[in-house]
């Protein structure tokens, strides 16, 4: 049986209001089904500030003209919707919502955050944010779906199609720094998937109540999990390392779990089981876990002691959801 070294509990219930919230109402299981003292505290108003009338956050700039907002506003849903449980009823979240749908293309992607160049990781990526914050039934989110699945790899993952090329033909940055309009590059499909990309796109799958269900996510998923504590196979972020760093929205050991949760995968999966252990022998005394692994890789002091306790709330919220 996997005990882990000391209870979370203690340490998540004296940190910020919103981790003692959350613990109370996902660990305890507390009835408490008004967020209104999450949304009131001060780095939420924070989030919410700025706003422009168009729904984004951000300077204008970029190459779309959209590209520098597209990211802001990505930055703040992000926060808003999976760490502080917005959704669509609340009238900034749709409007920023509605931001991110104008930037969908007829074929079904969300493009703008690499120039004119799909972005797979990404659209998975904000789809997921979408379908937490109540679209889930909407056209435009299966739309999405459907275009990730026909951007798969022959192997059934996911990868960045500019990586794909040889190295002297990888063009997709230099072209978005540049801000000029530039021929589309296309994925080669026999080459592999990238364990990173396909962890940022099976966030939708997860998220998602009816397509989690489907024979393709559960395939990608698989694939995924074969993948953990190996470096990818593509340079950039290719380092196993980065298995272990639980900072921002990259691909991690925890962000993978937490789909792989939402799939249907159980503790008893030997791959599964690695990784809690993973966990399990690197808590620290005091019940919390560090938010990077990755030696010389860890964030400032002061936003390692804020971001901690919610690594923290995240890994205890998986090993209730496995056990």
């Amino acid at each position: 049986m996997l005990k882990l070294i000391a209870d979370p509990v203690p340490y998540l219930l004296k940190s910020s209001p919103s981790i003692n919230y959350f613990t109370r109402r996902d660990l305890l299981g507390e009835p408490l089904d008004n967020l209104s003292e999450v949304w009131q505290q001060p780095e939420v108003a924070n989030l919410l500030r700025g706003q422009k009338e168009d729904g984004s956050w951000g300077k204008p700039g970029g190459y779309p003209p959209h590209h520098r907002p597209m990211i802001a506003t990505y930055k703040r849903l992000r926060l808003l919707i999976s760490r502080y449980e917005f959704d669509r009823k609340h009238p900034q979240i749709k409007a920023a919502s509605e931001f991110i749908f104008s930037t969908q293309t007829p074929e079904g992607d969300f493009r703008g955050m690499i120039g004119d160049q799909y972005a797979t990781y990404y659209t998975g990526e904000l789809t997921s944010l979408l379908v937490m914050a109540g679209y889930d039934e909407d056209e435009r989110i299966d739309h999405a779906f459907r275009w990730l699945l026909s951007m798969r790899q022959d192997d059934g993952g996911w990868t960045i199609p500019n990586l794909t090329l040889p190295p002297g033909n990888r063009r997709a940055r230099i072209i978005a720094l540049t801000g000029a309009p530039a021929e589309v590059i296309l994925s080669d499909r026999s080459k592999p998937f990238s364990h990173n990309w396909t962890d940022m796109v099976l966030r939708a799958f997860a998220s998602h109540q009816r397509w989690r269900t489907s024979h393709e996510a559960l395939r990608a998923a698989s694939l995924l999990k074969s993948r953990f504590f190996k470096p990818d196979v593509y340079r950039g972020y290719q380092n196993s390392n980065y298995w272990v760093r639980f900072i921002g929205w990259w691909p991690n050991l925890l962000t993978s779990l937490e789909s792989l949760n939402h799939l249907g995968f159980k503790m008893e999966d030997p791959d599964i089981s690695k990784a809690l252990w993973w966990f399990r022998d690197n808590q620290e005394l005091d019940g919390s876990w560090r938010t990077s692994y990755f030696p010389g890789n860890a964030m400032n002091p002061k936003l390692e002691q804020a971001e901690r306790a919610w690594v923290t709330l995240r890994v205890a919220r998986i090993f209730k959801g496995f056990t």
